[in-house]
């Protein structure tokens, strides 16, 4: 009977026990290095609450490389904290334990031979995805355009590397999770839509180009809806729609 629950946890939730079995200190002390009960830390490991962002921050830092970007990835790390932890992964990481980049080609739909590396080179497209309202480059860019830069990432935030680049939002109907001028990662191999309710995704069409929502279904409807209730959702199938992929995270620049 404990099997069966414990292989019903979250993944989270074993993680955590996993970490504090490996320091070897009890619930208590755990708590205390993160400013958090013991009653707290019991919870989060039999998976009952999940901890907030902060704590997933703290766990991330205790950890080290590289399970630290899972807990760092749990608590939806934006630009501002990459700037915080990363140079702390720099400092952290020996000459000798440097990750390699692995290369991606924009618009070369192949998988890298070496799937060892932890850092993978994303390319950033000169490619627009517009909010509601707006209108987009057209879909066939995401295939022609050349990279800009590159920007590189763990590669456990990118799960499909050869589907995987970025691309700039323009609007503001996204806000205030999406912001005009916001660089978004999207993998184009995650077009399913059964696995996608709920996710922010791009979409496509002839006349506007490429958008950027929230995909959501309503009574057997599908719908791309605007984060800013300001604006109108649009009907996935009415309006001739396409799912282009996922948006896995995006990065906000500070002015």
């Amino acid at each position: 009977m404990s099997k069966s629950r414990n292989a019903a946890k979250a993944e989270w939730a074993v993680r955590i026990t996993a970490l504090r079995r490996h320091l070897g200190i009890s619930q208590s002390d755990l708590g205390k290095r993160l400013n958090a009960s013991a009653m707290a830390v019991s919870r989060w490991e039999r998976g009952t609450q999940e901890p907030p962002a902060n704590v997933y921050i703290q766990l991330g830092n205790i950890t080290g490389d590289p399970e630290c970007w899972y807990f760092w990835g749990r608590a939806g790390l934006h630009s501002q904290d990459l700037m915080r932890v990363l140079p702390a992964v720099r400092t952290r990481l020996r000459k000798d334990r440097l990750p390699n980049l692995q290369l991606v080609e924009a618009g070369v739909h192949r998988m890298p031979r070496n799937r060892k590396n932890r850092l993978v080179a994303i390319p950033v497209l000169p490619v627009v995805a517009a909010t509601h309202g707006g209108k987009g480059d057209p879909a066939d860019a995401l295939d022609q355009a050349c990279p800009e830069t590159i920007l590189a990432a763990p590669s456990q935030w990118c799960p499909n590397p050869a589907y995987t680049s970025c691309l700039r939002v323009r609007g503001r109907s996204m806000m205030p999770v999406l912001h005009d001028g916001y660089i978004i990662v999207v993998d184009t191999s995650q077009t399913n839509r059964l696995k996608l309710y709920g996710h922010i995704i791009v979409a496509s069409q002839k006349e506007q180009g490429l958008i950027v929502s929230r995909l959501q279904r309503f009574d057997g409807t599908e719908v791309l809806m605007p984060e800013n209730r300001e604006y109108d959702s649009l009907a996935l199938s009415t309006s001739g729609f396409q799912i282009v992929g996922k948006i896995l995270w995006w990065i906000g620049r500070a002015n």
